[in-house]
C-alpha cells in the first residue's frame, strides 16, 4: 500500500467574486470559511462535516476541488504565511510542527495536511489558514457567473483546481 492511498481528499476553495450584490446569508457562510476577500484560497478536508452544505450554499461566489501534493508544496511554498506575515519556511516548519509528527519540511506538512494528520484551521497560531493569491495569469477561461460545468468557472471543480491554483499562484 503506497502513501498515495491513505490521503483524503482536501479541498482547496477559492474566492472568484466580490462583495458587490452578495446576500447577507451567502456572506456570512464566506465568513465562516474564512473568505473575506476576492481571491483568498483555503484548504479544508472534505470529510469535515457541513462543510459540502456551505460549499453549495457559496458555490455562486466560490470554486474548489481537490489538491493534489505538488500544487499543496508550490501554494505553501510561494503563499504560505506564518504569524508577522512572513513567509513559510522548512526551518520553521521543522521546529513548530514538530510536535505533530513533522519532520522534513514543507513537503513533510503537505503529506500532513493531505493525510488528515494537521488541519489548518485548527493550527492558525502556527500558520495562517488563508492564502492570498494574484488574479489568474493569463485571465480565467469562462465567466465568473456561470458554474464550471456550464463552461463558466464558478462551484465545483475536481482535479481541475490544480491549473486555476497554479496560475494564481
Amino acid at each position: 500500500m503506497s502513501s498515495q492511498e491513505s490521503y483524503i481528499p482536501v479541498y482547496a476553495i477559492i474566492r472568484v467574486r466580490g462583495t458587490v450584490n452578495c446576500p447577507y446569508d451567502v456572506n456570512y457562510t464566506l465568513k465562516l470559511l474564512r473568505l473575506h476577500k476576492k481571491y483568498h484560497c483555503t484548504l479544508y478536508p472534505a470529510t469535515l462535516p457541513g462543510l459540502k452544505n456551505m460549499l453549495l450554499k457559496a458555490s455562486g461566489w466560490i470554486t474548489w476541488g481537490e489538491v493534489n501534493k505538488e500544487t499543496l508544496i508550490l501554494l505553501l511554498k510561494e503563499r504560505g504565511r506564518i504569524p508577522g506575515n512572513r513567509k513559510l519556511t522548512d526551518e520553521y516548519v521543522d521546529r513548530h510542527f514538530a510536535k505533530y509528527g513533522v519532520k522534513g519540511g514543507i513537503s513533510a506538512l503537505a503529506d500532513a495536511i493531505l493525510q488528515g494528520k494537521i488541519y489548518l484551521h485548527k493550527v492558525e497560531h502556527l500558520i495562517k489558514p488563508v492564502f492570498r493569491l494574484h488574479p489568474p495569469r493569463g485571465g480565467f477561461k469562462g465567466t465568473i457567473k456561470r458554474p464550471y460545468s456550464q463552461g463558466g468557472e464558478l462551484g465545483y471543480r475536481g482535479p481541475a483546481i490544480n491549473e486555476l491554483l497554479i496560475k494564481m499562484i
